[in-house]
């Protein structure tokens, strides 16, 4: 173990999104411009939800923050994060709001082909909503962020908090929110082309050095079936992925993200961050839905 976090281990704050997600996956190969035969299934989502969900697999205790209508969506998402036992009295709830929907396409072998997401409910998580809130909140061990959340609370978070922060840029279009506010996280999880869209590099090497320099603590680089790079100060690792059955890849870079937080409030040094992250991601591509409830071994193997 290359340090210790001197924090509350067992208990974290996840501040994003939470949609439904509505996922068609042909039975075959996809025929665009035409119905394709298939399966449709809706589940709750989102990276935030996802990855408060992870960690819940992982034993800690979880306050969830995030928007949602009290439509029938929004009503079926509480109900569902109640259920897995998140802590839900800080989520807005919006009176006649729309909540959040996601709706994917992927191969019959499981990798994405295309997605819409309609998280407009989002900029309701503005500095004011946040200002009251985060004293409420100092009793916890780390506050992950995801960049659904509005640049300017992103910016105001990041400004305010003591508590030490987890970020998952989320994507390459909302990556962008978080490059300012580097210096203050004390990890960040991004993808290649995320990493690329922070740095302006685009070999994922050349873009994790980087980020190292621009970030004080840790940077994971997720590659997909080409692995994990992890990066801190001076130092790069990189490790190959898993062998696993791959059913259905999303919700794999929310595992990851849960893990390296997990891990990394344990005091685990980067290369067993990095392996637990890769080895989580792994164990969720085995799953049709995006939280693996297999996850919850993930702590025995250490």
């Amino acid at each position: 173990m290359a340090h210790q976090i001197k924090t509350k281990k067992d208990a974290a704050v996840v501040i994003g999104g939470v949609n439904m997600d509505i996922w068609g996956r042909p039975t075959g190969a996809l025929a665009m411009h035409d119905s394709t035969p298939g399966t449709v299934r809706m589940t709750p989502g989102g990276v935030g939800r996802n990855i408060a969900h992870d960690l819940r697999l992982l034993g800690m205790e979880v306050t969830f923050v995030s928007a949602m209508g009290d439509d029938l969506i929004g009503q079926a998402l509480m109900e569902s994060c109640t259920t897995l036992g998140f802590n839900m009295q800080h989520t807005l709830v919006q009176k006649g709001g729309h909540s959040s929907t996601y709706l994917f396409v992927t191969e019959a072998g499981g990798d994405m082909c295309a997605a819409i997401n309609d998280m407009d409910i989002c900029s309701q998580l503005s500095p004011a909503f946040f200002e009251p809130l985060l004293p409420k909140l100092r009793d916890y061990g780390a506050i992950v962020l995801d960049a659904n959340l509005p640049a300017e609370s992103v910016q105001w978070l990041c400004n305010h908090s003591r508590l030490p922060l987890y970020a998952d840029t989320v994507s390459a279009a909302k990556a962008e929110r978080f490059r300012p506010h580097l210096k203050r996280l004390r990890a960040v999880k991004s993808n290649a082309l995320e990493a690329s869209v922070l740095t302006g590099e685009k070999d994922p090497e050349s873009a994790a050095k980087r980020l190292a320099r621009l970030c004080p603590g840790r940077v994971f680089v997720t590659l997909g079936a080409d692995g994990i790079l992890a990066a801190e100060r001076d130092r790069l690792l990189h490790f190959p992925a898993y062998e696993t059955e791959v059913v259905n890849t999303t919700g794999a870079g929310d595992a990851a993200a849960a893990a390296i937080v997990w891990a990394d409030l344990r005091g685990y040094d980067l290369q067993a961050c990095a392996q637990l992250a890769q080895l989580a991601g792994s164990i969720t591509c085995r799953s049709t839905y995006a939280n693996n409830p297999d996850l919850a071994t993930l702590p025995q193997l250490t």
